[in-house]
């Protein structure tokens, strides 16, 4: 199994987040955005990170992979067993897909207005979403799941991109507190992650 992955891209790193969590080896392409390998562009016709090269199949959504992965390993179960929950989980994974992670985008490769209104708006979502994360120890479920999966990189990045949550944040702080200190998540960092804690 192969993995196309950027250590800036948090959509890659929710997907090695789930490989971890599932105990899966898998062997890591980093691409870097200006000249993306040759195999890639032949497998992946957008060229995106992150793409899974699995046995017959190729697949480069990361909604898709994160639900592959989870459906191939079955063990721990990372989407909930419950219908309605289950429903739940990927509208706040589509959410967070098209806010949180293009805000990130935006503010690691935006300039100027732009990028100062999309860390101000990364900011605003990450605070307006602290009820959520107040309502227990992992976000929609009893147990750890796909949508950790999908927030956690983000908020690993919020130092790096230059995001100070403020006091009124203190259930995600907590959260993120909690979540980093899981063995799995220091196993999905890349070197190039490592860092961004540091701001």
């Amino acid at each position: 199994m192969i993995l196309y992955s950027r250590p800036d891209d948090p959509a890659a790193h929710g997907i090695r987040l789930v490989l971890a969590e599932k105990a899966v080896s898998v062997k890591v392409v980093e691409v870097q955005p200006d000249s993306p390998p040759e195999d890639l562009l032949h497998l992946n016709p957008y060229g995106t990170v992150p793409t899974l090269v699995s046995r017959e199949v190729t697949l480069y959504d990361p909604r898709i992979i994160a639900e592959y992965l989870d459906e191939r390993y079955p063990h721990p179960p990372l989407l909930p067993a419950d219908p309605v929950q289950r429903a739940r989980t990927r509208l706040f994974i589509s959410e967070i897909g098209e806010s949180w992670y293009e805000l990130c985008d935006e503010v690691s490769n935006g300039a100027g207005r732009g990028r100062t209104r999309a860390r101000r708006e990364l900011t605003e979502a990450v605070v307006s979403s602290n009820e959520l994360f107040a309502a227990g120890t992992y976000l929609l479920n009893a147990e750890y799941g796909l949508a950790d999966c999908v927030a956690a990189p983000v908020l690993w990045r919020l130092p790096y991109l230059g995001v100070q949550l403020p006091r009124e944040a203190r259930a995600v702080k907590s959260y993120m507190q909690r979540i980093f200190r899981r063995p799995n998540f220091a196993r999905s960092l890349v070197v190039a992650e490592r860092a961004m804690a540091e701001g």
